[in-house]
């Protein structure tokens, strides 16, 4: 019975497979897929096809650091958000192991966007408490890249990283999330638990999949095979085109993973390449879907729209005038026939701007009026709380002989700003690491703490420029998770 599931299975799918033609996305040696009929021979290979085009343009991202919690979410602090899901079925053990503290530990995906080095993932894979994030290239896994954040969009959980390759590298084209049906057929790329270059196959099961507490917007959802370590990296269509940016899984079910929709990343990359942040728009609303289920129950006419449920204090709607129970079915130039339409609308507002709004407000006999009000875009008090953030400045003092450090004695503030644990023994901290440094190839990072120097204890900042010399230098430092010995050679550079 089983083998004849798997038969029957198969067959179904190549029903389906006939449909789709295949244009390369790579330069690649094309694969003729055009002509197909009902009847003739199918395209054995498709996904072989496939997979030769998208993966060398999926990287691995790593880095030799802690993630910092999250300032999106409680429960989504300190790790991929897959876990999350994963651990309510399977428990904490399920884990992946992630390296020793001193070698680069697998955090998620990414995807070349451009031949100079621009890969998109996750913001929540290179949220990182200082340290380096590293980028392995398909073609040689064992090759690290120092990466450079460009752009990020905290809420959006979308970040622009580049890399240096010194040559031109292969990149994937983004497609459109707009038109996708479900059923229609994908692929997911990425590297889950750290398995590198691992494709799956699957259809898209779902549009429209509301997770707030993980992302603003509505995701695809798919049943291609996706774990923890897939954060961030594509999902394609059969043409190759990106369409979706891997994001999460409900692990207390099979094949339920979920992508942001790439009609979403699209928008925000312009501000994202200028190394702007992403400002949302804000009108100081609670609302839910106005329907006829709805409209019944308040007895009124039958309609669509958002209903508001809530104004907030001083917001921008109560201002202008707007009233709980208003239905809004139009914002700006936008129709608004469910609350999700108007949460775009307002989102994607440049803050500031004048918006004309067209309300329906129901009388106790649930007669409707048409009114319009101008209600000035205000901006999102969580980017708000996020722009006002002062940035953390390191002080410290330089270390000599051109190794690329800055330290600093040690106190409470500084243990308290890079979140030092109080198991960690008191000393010097590292307060910063240059990019590309000697101290950075030899893996240290902010907020380590030096124990000695070329086995000389140190207690103080004095003891740690006393004891580095011009040459060979050997440091024990200590952090989160253990203690790491360190190899400088001046001569290296």
């Amino acid at each position: 019975m089983k083998i004849l599931k798997t038969s029957n299975r198969f067959f179904a799918i190549a029903s389906l497979l006939f449909v789709f033609s295949f244009t390369p996305v790579l330069e690649a040696k094309e694969t003729p897929m055009s002509g197909a009929k009902l009847g003739e021979p199918l395209p054995a290979n498709l996904f072989v096809e496939l997979n030769k085009r998208i993966n060398p343009a999926v990287v691995n991202i790593s880095a030799t650091v802690q993630q910092r919690p999250s300032r999106r979410s409680p429960r989504l602090d300190r790790r991929d958000p897959f876990f999350d899901f994963f651990e309510e079925f399977f428990g904490p053990q399920m884990r992946p192991h992630r390296g020793q503290p001193d070698q680069p530990r697998a955090l998620g995906t990414g995807f070349l966007i451009s031949p100079d080095g621009l890969i998109l993932t996750n913001n929540h894979v290179v949220d990182l408490e200082g340290g380096n994030i590293k980028v392995a290239l398909t073609e040689d896994p064992t090759k690290f890249y120092e990466a450079e954040v460009i752009g990020r969009d905290v809420r959006g959980d979308i970040s622009l990283i580049k890399i240096d390759a010194g040559k031109k590298l292969p990149y994937l084209k983004l497609g459109s999330s707009e038109g996708l049906e479900v059923g229609q057929w994908v692929a997911a790329f990425g590297n889950p638990f750290g398995h590198s270059n691992t494709m799956t196959t699957g259809i898209i099961s779902a549009k429209g999949r509301s997770i707030d507490e993980l992302n603003r917007f509505p995701f695809l959802q798919t049943d291609a095979s996706i774990n923890p370590g897939n954060s961030g990296g594509p999902l394609v269509d059969t043409n190759g085109y990106v369409i979706g940016m891997n994001t999460a899984i409900d692990a207390r079910a099979q094949g339920i993973g979920f992508s942001i929709p790439i009609d979403y990343v699209k928008d925000i990359l312009p501000i994202l390449e200028k190394g702007e942040s992403v400002k949302r728009g804000f009108i100081g609303v609670n609302i839910m879907g106005f329907n006829p289920r709805v409209a019944a129950q308040l007895q009124v006419d039958e309609g669509e729209g958002a209903l508001i449920t809530q104004i907030m204090p001083d917001g921008p709607a109560e201002k202008s005038g707007l009233k709980e129970y208003d239905v809004i079915v139009k914002f700006g130039k936008k129709p608004v026939k469910s609350e999700r339409d108007l949460i775009r609308a307002v989102q994607d507002t440049p803050v500031g701007k004048k918006s004309k709004t067209t309300i329906h407000r129901f009388n106790k006999r649930g007669k409707k009026n048409v009114k319009s009000f101008d209600i000035v875009v205000g901006q999102h008090p969580e980017d708000q709380r996020l722009a006002a953030r002062p940035e953390k400045v390191n002080t410290g003092t330089k270390a000599p002989f051109g190794l690329g450090f800055k330290v600093a004695n040690s106190n409470d503030e500084l243990r308290r700003e890079f979140s030092i644990n109080t198991s960690v023994p008191k000393g010097p901290v590292v307060t910063s690491v240059e990019r590309r440094s000697i101290a950075s190839q030899a893996g240290l990072s902010t907020g380590d703490v030096i124990l000695d120097v070329n086995k000389v204890p140190v207690k103080r900042l004095r003891d740690v420029m006393k004891n580095l010399r011009k040459g060979r230098n050997y440091l024990r430092v200590a952090r989160h998770s253990g203690v790491a010995l360190l190899f400088m050679d001046t001569k290296s550079q």
